[in-house]
């Protein structure tokens, strides 16, 4: 019996909404830098694919892994978790 891979899910802001059915979501997380031991700032940007264009910038989104859609397009937007204010 084949296992299904579990597909990764990530949450974060979105950006920018100006594609159509697209948006671009950043992702950020504190890492310890290994010299000073500072904690740094990381982020990461995806583009992922909203369906109904139900996205506004400033939304919290909840976003997993899916099959290539486009060239960049490799995540889908889940659920919108908040909305921005």
């Amino acid at each position: 019996m084949v296992e299904k891979r579990l597909r990764r899910a990530i949450i974060g802001t979105v950006i920018n909404d100006k594609m159509d059915k697209t948006v671009v979501v950043e992702s950020s997380r504190l890492v310890e830098d290994p010299l000073y031991q500072k904690m740094i700032r990381k982020r990461e940007t995806y583009k992922a694919h909203d369906k109904k264009n139900e996205c506004k910038v400033g939304d919290r989104v909840l976003i997993e892994e899916s099959r290539p859609l486009s060239r960049d397009k490799r995540w889908k937007v889940r659920e919108i978790i908040q909305e921005k204010l």
